[in-house]
């Protein structure tokens, strides 16, 4: 008798531990397939909304990194001149070098986003639902905090490719092994904290702005998804108020880069600042191409957030249909 009560709990644990079992392989699975979506996703939104905007870019950080006064006019003389001297093409060098950082750091930034947002969710109890305005900026910050720090020396070679003629650096590991030759590995993390203090505010309000407008727009029309022209509207609106916010940061973190190459010596961040301040002047020295960044800006974090949503419901369809793993 007492041997039937111990086969009987023994079926009763296994009835019991099985399903559980199952179900905890079942939420283990859903969570590695959105990681994977959300890396995949990431990784495309990055790659297009780069190479849209590349030969602004570019433009842009030539302006950044030289003592030039920066106008449309003369921002439209240098792309001409550009493409006239050295090709069509010429106008997205360094752009092989953005996709190398692009690709990981759009993927791990998008994806740590999503995955900051689920921590933070289950943590305050918003689970599933649109988190609170604090929280949404802290998931956001953490977010591109993370993938800045993971993916800086690609920055640094993409900055200097584009600011060098091609004779210079034939391809993205001739970067990396002068500058650790002829200036050591140190220099491959030159300007790493202006660009982790810029990071926290543009990434931060980048995703807070683009996370509340959808918010407000699914409140205000009763649709969850909105259009692809809105996002791209919200997005737009995304991009211009966090890389006004940060834009300072941003001149700093490249000269600081392409000191080795443009003969400036730049050793810390105020003395940085004070340099570009005394000889070029607030607006024109730390605001230089703002304007320029008031275009390429909103368009690549338009066409950014807009791929990484679209990206994610078409893997989601697929996945429905029986496409993907």
């Amino acid at each position: 008798m007492g041997t039937g009560v111990q086969e009987k709990q023994a079926s009763l644990t296994q009835a019991e531990v099985l399903p559980l079992s199952s179900s905890s392989q079942s939420n283990g699975l859903k969570q590695t397939r959105s990681v994977l979506n959300s890396l995949f996703s990431g990784a495309v939104a990055g790659a297009v909304a780069k190479t849209a905007v590349a030969p602004l870019d570019r433009t842009k950080i030539i302006f950044q990194v030289s003592s030039a006064r920066f106008s449309a006019k003369e921002a439209y003389r240098l792309i001409y001149r550009t493409y006239l001297n050295e090709g069509f093409f010429s106008l997205w060098r360094g752009n092989s070098a953005t996709m190398v950082r692009v690709i990981p750091y759009a993927a791990i930034q998008f994806c740590a986003h999503e995955q900051y947002k689920r921590l933070l969710g289950g943590y305050y109890g918003f689970q599933g639902k649109v988190l609170p305005p604090i929280q949404r900026l802290l998931a956001g910050s953490m977010a591109g905090t993370t993938a800045a720090m993971l993916t800086y020396p690609l920055d640094m070679v993409r900055a200097r490719m584009a600011v060098t003629p091609k004779e210079m650096y034939s391809n993205i590991l001739h970067v990396f092994v002068r500058i650790s030759r002829e200036e050591g590995l140190k220099t491959l993390y030159r300007g790493f904290t202006p660009t982790m203090l810029g990071v926290i505010p543009y990434a931060g309000l980048s995703f807070f702005t683009y996370e509340t407008l959808k918010k407000l727009h699914a409140e205000h029309t009763g649709r969850p998804h909105p259009y692809s022209y809105e996002r791209l509207a919200f997005g737009a609106c995304a991009g211009l108020i966090g890389q006004s916010t940060s834009y300072p940061l941003d001149v700093v973190r490249r000269r600081m880069q392409t000191a080795g190459v443009t003969g400036h010596t730049y050793g810390t961040i105020l003395g940085t600042m004070k340099e570009i301040v005394s000889e070029e002047g607030v607006i024109r020295g730390l605001y230089k191409g703002l304007s320029m960044n008031w275009v390429k800006g909103p368009i690549a974090v338009g066409i950014s957030f807009t791929t990484f949503d679209l990206t994610q419901i078409l893997l989601k369809k697929l996945h429905q249909m029986g496409y993907t793993a």
